[in-house]
């Protein structure tokens, strides 16, 4: 990121909140279930499939944990009701993870029971590095039970190969996408093509013990090495999916979906949408620099 890029993404959090939510609406599908809904209808008619996610996380109190499982239990509720092509994502620190794992973890194998009364796939996001273990510990223990259920690993930490191979002898059903979160040198590949690299080595490795794979990635050069691998090792289309942010290079989007590919779209929604949108912001300085234009306007 250049150094006028990050002035632009520096000055993000002073900006008034109803300007970030103009240039926002593209990447989030609204406040409500009822919008996320409509947006996986639309995506479904065009051939895709969805991941609904409720926006939210870090909550340090059970009765928020226990607000945000319902709405989680009420997103399989629409999934099912609307008969969409469509899973879910969760995010374990919106369900107690920093409080007591344990506790989170029991949220989470309700929502599974019910996904697997439903025929529901969830996946479990990946969050920032303090909670990597955690994360990893309650998903090994509630796919003792559920096998309706997959994990997110971050192709820029320097443990993630060895965490693939590990949770590979169990069958796991993985989402590999480079990672957001700002961490140090020390557990983080820095350099752009370091993480590149180390997406394609560990997506060769779960393509090679022949696990399902969910390539989520905006960028070109990944996306042509995963087809080359795809292609190397013959892969049969069932066992992957490209997968994308909703509202991020859609001409991408669609080209992949016209080559033959399965795609899945990224849909989140509720009110907590601003914390998501600063960080796409930060992925895409240019669209941050959207926003500071719209205020030297005047909010036009």
């Amino acid at each position: 990121m250049g150094i006028i890029n990050k002035m632009v993404v520096s000055t993000l959090p002073l900006v008034p909140k109803g300007i970030v939510r103009k240039f926002a609406n593209r990447y989030i599908a609204g406040e409500t279930l009822a919008h996320a809904v409509t947006t996986s209808k639309k995506l479904n008619a065009k051939g895709i499939m969805g991941t609904i996610d409720v926006l939210g996380e870090d909550v340090f109190k059970k009765e928020d944990a226990t607000r945000s499982k319902n709405e989680c239990l009420e997103v399989l509720d629409a999934i099912k009701e609307h008969s969409l092509n469509s899973n879910q994502s969760i995010k374990l620190t919106s369900l107690g993870l920093k409080i007591d794992k344990e506790f989170c973890l029991s949220n989470v194998k309700e929502i599974f029971a019910k996904a697997k009364e439903k025929n529901i796939f969830v996946r479990i996001d990946m969050e920032d590095s303090s909670v990597t273990n955690d994360t990893i510990w309650v998903f090994t223990e509630a796919r003792k039970t559920y096998s309706n259920c997959g994990i997110v690993l971050q192709a820029y930490l320097r443990r993630t190969y060895d965490d693939a191979a590990k949770l590979i002898e169990s069958g796991t059903n993985f989402r590999l996408c480079k990672g957001i979160y700002i961490e140090p040198e020390e557990i983080a590949f820095k350099e752009r093509q370091e993480v590149r690299d180390n997406f394609l080595k560990i997506l060769r490795l779960m393509f090679e013990r022949d696990s399902y794979v969910g390539i989520a990635t905006h960028d070109e050069y990944l996306v042509e090495g995963a087809n080359k691998l795809i292609d190397e090792l013959k892969k049969p289309k069932d066992r992957y999916e490209f997968q994308m942010l909703l509202g991020v290079r859609e001409g991408m989007r669609d080209k992949i979906v016209k080559d033959g590919h399965r795609m899945r779209i990224y849909i989140p929604f509720g009110t907590h949408w601003y914390q998501y949108s600063i960080r796409r912001f930060k992925e895409n300085p240019q669209m941050a620099g959207y926003v500071i234009k719209s205020i030297l306007n005047g909010g036009k």
